[in-house]
């Protein structure tokens, strides 16, 4: 199954408890929780390019499954990370005591963050 393709937020869980949990200043949240994000997906065999465009914001990340490669978070901050996959439909990683989810499902896309005790769900559909 081919992550490629783009995808438009439809809903999301969480937004605000969990970006002040990752410590993004109170107006970037009140700016950023109503803004209906653009994911664009490529994949080429194992290598993957995410663009995830929220407002002016762009978030670009590269990886390649299996392999270490520095991620930008939602907040800003980089670190290195080896994200999995889990049958041919789930993309799995731990960063900073993090563990993201992202899974296909036809053409909706779910992605969950784990930090703590705390869930931040985001679903996403082809578009």
């Amino acid at each position: 199954m081919s992550f490629t393709g783009k995808y438009e937020l439809q809903s999301q869980e969480n937004f605000e408890p969990f970006m002040k949990a990752l410590g993004l200043p109170e107006d970037q949240i009140q700016k950023g929780k109503d803004i209906k994000s653009i994911s664009e997906i490529v994949q080429d065999g194992k290598k993957f390019k995410i663009t995830v465009t929220t407002g002016s914001k762009v978030l670009k990340n590269e990886f390649t499954i299996g392999e270490e490669s520095e991620i930008e978070l939602l907040n800003g901050e980089k670190a290195k990370a080896v994200v999995q996959m889990e049958g041919n439909n789930k993309l799995v990683t731990q960063v900073k005591g993090m563990k993201s989810v992202t899974e296909l499902n036809g053409d909706t896309i779910t992605h969950t963050m784990t930090l703590g005790d705390l869930t931040f769900k985001r679903v996403s559909k082809r578009i």
